[in-house]
């Protein structure tokens, strides 16, 4: 049996305006398969344990472990087959959020392979999930220069640019990204939310859309058409949007806040204060965040619940 190797992407995360919440809200993992040689055939014990390195029949995170560990272990194989054990057993300990142990496989497996681009991106993923951007953008730009045509690995840079607040950057490789697989619905979320803040509005329409008629029915997507609803000035769609946004994800501090603007733009001022209260309680720097997407609020509702003035026009 060859092995799998095996390779994870998510979308960007905007963590100062979404505070824990991942901008596509949730990190979205996808498993990319690919044929790889270096794994002989082999029976018994050492066969089970490919195949569960393999990730095969939806094997949990701890059987993948086990399962790349034990061929590890055994010495036996090409280089190639160990490069490849250690990037799955990366993704594995990604899985549970073990990004410590997942960063040192995956340095290894590009240690065995300098030239192993899916282990650079998995690399950046592992990095980009601890908070390491820039260290993160070495390796995603590392696995670029090994395979200029690696959509994933476009779609993760452009995470990391996001949470930096890089904006145009991250339009560009969510384009390349988008260019290079059309039908990442996911990466349509995300560069929906990025032209959303960049006030190409109709064109992130368009984008947040096209997610949603894919599938991507998540917090994210309806946050980020409620965002463009709300610089348009359609406070009616923006709430409808953001009261789905918030039936997924019930604290997620920039749709309350949007709605919180949206009822005060639509005469609901108690709802409107007692929404942006309760943002503000969530992320403390949830004003910042509104301006840095481009929607000019002065005061609005004071830290201390009074109304100081609404919404000035976008």
């Amino acid at each position: 049996m060859a092995l799998r190797s095996l390779s994870v992407w998510t979308l960007g995360v905007e963590m100062t305006a979404r505070a824990s919440f991942i901008k596509a809200v949730m990190l979205i993992l996808v498993l990319v398969l690919s044929n790889s040689s270096g794994w002989a055939q082999k029976k018994g014990s050492s066969l089970k344990n490919v195949e569960l390195c393999n990730g095969s029949d939806r094997v949990s995170p701890e059987a993948r472990i086990d399962g790349c560990t034990a061929f590890i272990d055994a010495g036996e194989g090409a280089v190639n087959g160990f490069v490849v054990a250690y990037n799955n057993r990366g993704n594995a300990y990604s899985a549970k959020a073990d990004y410590e142990r997942a960063i040192k496989d995956f340095v290894e497996a590009t240690r065995l392979d300098p030239n192993y681009a899916k282990a650079f991106n998995n690399l950046g993923v592992a990095y980009l999930r601890t908070g390491a951007r820039e260290v993160a953008i070495g390796a995603f730009d590392e696995a670029l220069k090994l395979n200029p045509n690696y959509g994933a690995a476009f779609a993760n840079r452009a995470a990391a640019h996001l949470q930096g607040n890089a904006y145009d950057r991250a339009a560009r490789d969510y384009d390349e990204a988008i260019r290079l697989d059309p039908k990442l619905e996911v990466v349509r979320s995300g560069r929906c939310w990025t032209r959303a803040v960049l006030g190409a509005l109709q064109a992130a329409l368009e984008d947040c859309d096209i997610a949603l008629r894919s599938g991507a029915n998540n917090a994210a997507t309806y946050d980020s058409r409620a965002l463009i609803n709300l610089k348009m000035g359609q406070f009616s769609a923006a709430m409808d949007d953001y009261n789905s946004a918030l039936r997924f994800a019930p604290k997620l501090a920039s749709a309350l806040y949007g709605r919180g603007i949206a009822k005060f733009k639509l005469g609901d001022t108690d709802g409107g204060r007692s929404d942006i209260s309760a943002a503000r309680k969530i992320d403390a720097g949830i004003d910042q965040a509104f301006d840095r997407y481009g929607v000019p609020v002065k005061g609005l509702v004071n830290r201390d619940g009074t109304v100081l003035q609404v919404l000035t026009s976008p």
